[in-house]
């Protein structure tokens, strides 16, 4: 299959994971018009949250309020206004097998390119970096990553199936069952990626790298800073998971802007205007549209 821009979303996905030379950095997308900036900007891949996309939608807190029809909705719109590869965040697979079937079938449909599956509870899903999290036995969370491979192969053998293990901080797992889950994910389930969820140390990354033969990627968990691309190459990680880099500063931009306009008026906006001149998403000139 081609690998150019009309290869299908999956199989460019799949390209860029496969690249051994440099680190492929993964942004979150807060909705489809900030897709077209980062398209522009040179963003690579992105990854449809249902917190950093779905909770600037809705509001509503990342706990698996969402229903699989909303993310595909909204992944949809972005699918449509960019043309990099996105990756959905499938929660939990919003139920059993023949749920994550159609969760899958739905997103190769809607021309995404992969989806992340986590391995909490359906009922009780936390959001990441909570106190409190569980991850459902072992067993049932490879079948339900089994379940997401067969649905792929079904539509598109290309379509990229990723595992987000929380067991090093689950009240029921450590880092001794996320080492093992690791492996059974990408052995048993058959998934293409897994992600460390909250590592606390360099080592505890290293040790995972040790133990997982194909993509592995981590988040920042308790690290006191995000890796730096360098860090991950040198990690022997060819993904960096960035996702909350756009959303973040959105938000503090939008805040800082905000409390200025209240306290000086619309010169804020005049100074702002001059400090970001030659700015292609700044008008010259005020507009209701």
């Amino acid at each position: 299959m081609p690998e150019g821009p009309q290869a299908r979303a999956s199989t460019r996905l799949r390209a860029l994971l496969a690249r051994d030379d440099r680190v492929l950095a993964i942004l979150g997308i807060p909705n489809a018009f900030h897709a077209t900036i980062m398209e522009a900007a040179g963003c690579e891949a992105g990854f449809v949250g249902t917190g950093i996309t779905g909770g600037n939608y809705t509001a509503l807190a990342d706990t698996g309020l969402l229903s699989a029809t909303e993310c595909l909705q909204f992944a949809g719109y972005i699918a449509r206004a960019v043309s990099f590869p996105l990756i959905l965040d499938g929660d939990t697979g919003h139920g059993g097998p023949p749920a994550i079937r159609r969760l899958v079938h739905e997103c190769i449909r809607a021309g995404l390119a992969g989806i992340r599956i986590d391995d909490q509870p359906i009922e009780g899903k936390r959001a990441t970096q909570s106190a409190g999290i569980e991850v459902v036995p072992r067993d049932a969370a490879v079948e339900r990553y089994r379940a997401a491979v067969r649905a792929r192969d079904e539509l598109d053998p290309d379509f990229v199936i990723m595992a987000q293990c929380y067991a090093r901080d689950a009240v029921n797992g450590g880092m001794s069952e996320l080492l093992e889950r690791l492996g059974a994910y990408l052995t048993g389930g058959g998934v293409d990626w897994v992600q460390f969820e909250s590592p606390h140390s360099i080592d505890e990354i290293k040790l995972a790298r040790a133990a997982v033969a194909g993509t592995l990627s981590v988040m920042q968990g308790k690290l006191p800073r995000p890796l730096t691309l360098s860090e991950h190459f040198a990690l022997g990680l060819r993904v960096a998971w960035y996702t909350f880099l756009p959303d973040q500063v959105l938000k503090a931009t939008s805040w800082e802007f905000l409390r200025e306009l209240s306290e000086r008026g619309i010169e804020a906006w005049t100074d702002f205007q001059a400090r970001h001149a030659g700015n292609p998403y700044l008008r010259s000139r005020g507009s209701s549209r």
